[in-house]
């Protein structure tokens, strides 16, 4: 099951997600959304919980 969320972007940014869509590259806006939320949290997911756990031990 997926959650909705609401997000408010600038307007080019809305623009360029539909270009990708256009060209092929996602079948929809969300999912270029969802892909780019992958990479994000791929990226710096893993360093956010470990500094998260390091803040739960020193308390």
């Amino acid at each position: 099951m997926m959650d909705r969320i609401t997000i408010r972007l600038p307007r080019q940014q809305v623009e360029m997600l539909e270009k990708l869509v256009e060209a092929g590259e996602f079948p929809t806006v969300s999912e270029a959304v969802r892909y780019s939320v992958r990479a994000l949290l791929e990226r710096h997911g893993n360093r956010v919980l470990r500094e998260a756990d390091q803040v739960s031990f020193n308390v």
